[in-house]
């Protein structure tokens, strides 16, 4: 008779025991199923060099788990595509958002806002021979030359409609009317080399002078 009372209670014991044991270790079971999720992360395919234009074909989108993988990790080709590398990326690695600089803040560096085959060369130049500095980057401007020869003063126009790369250390065309105003003795224009050399004579021989173009009318449709 006790040993039929003794039977059942250890079945029904064990039953509990079974239950209470699945749902300690649920948790831990839960846990691992999250650490071992998988996401797409963006790495390059080969070596990036510093300051280097990111295009779609150094690139590819790798599935890796979730762990260990840095929060800002890229997920997508397209957020670091046109982007500029602050420095050296090894093949391999797993690209980080803050590595990358957009074009806007690249605007700081004026060599890349040169172009192939052309030079930036600064020259000195008063408030009247700039304008009153009414003078913006991005302007066109024609570069006259006056200077003394025996017993006269001469002027000569050197060239025509020719970009403004920078006033000063200013670099960008100010966005609205409220733009603070800024004063500035040198401006810094974008020219062949041989031309750059002229003006680098011309400066030495006398006082350089700039003319305004209208900002409506392209350089060289003007009469």
């Amino acid at each position: 008779m006790r040993s039929k009372i003794i039977f059942p209670l250890a079945l029904v014991m064990g039953i509990i025991t079974t239950i209470l044991f699945f749902s300690y270790i649920k948790p831990f079971h839960s846990e691992e199923v999250i650490q071992q999720k998988t996401i797409e992360v963006v790495k390059a395919k080969e070596r990036i060099a510093e300051n280097q234009i990111i295009s779609s074909d150094l690139l590819e989108v790798v599935t890796v788990t979730e762990e260990n993988i840095h929060p800002q990790a890229v997920r997508s080709i397209a957020d670091v595509e046109g982007k500029y590398t602050d420095g050296v990326i090894e093949q391999g690695e797993i690209l980080i958002a803050p590595r990358f600089k957009d074009q806007q803040e690249e605007k700081v560096y004026v060599s890349r806002k040169v172009k192939d085959g052309y030079r930036a060369v600064s020259v000195e130049a008063n408030i009247v021979e700039t304008v009153t500095n009414l003078m913006e980057p991005g302007d066109y401007v024609d570069v006259a030359v006056t200077f003394v020869k025996g017993d006269k003063v001469e002027t000569e126009k050197i060239f025509s409609g020719v970009l403004v790369l920078a006033v000063g250390r200013k670099m960008d065309a100010p966005v609205n009317d409220e733009s603070t105003y800024t004063e500035y003795n040198a401006v810094t224009l974008e020219l062949k080399p041989n031309e750059a050399v002229k003006l680098i004579n011309a400066h030495e021989k006398g006082n350089i002078h700039f003319t305004l173009h209208p900002s409506t009318i392209p350089p060289g449709e003007e009469e």
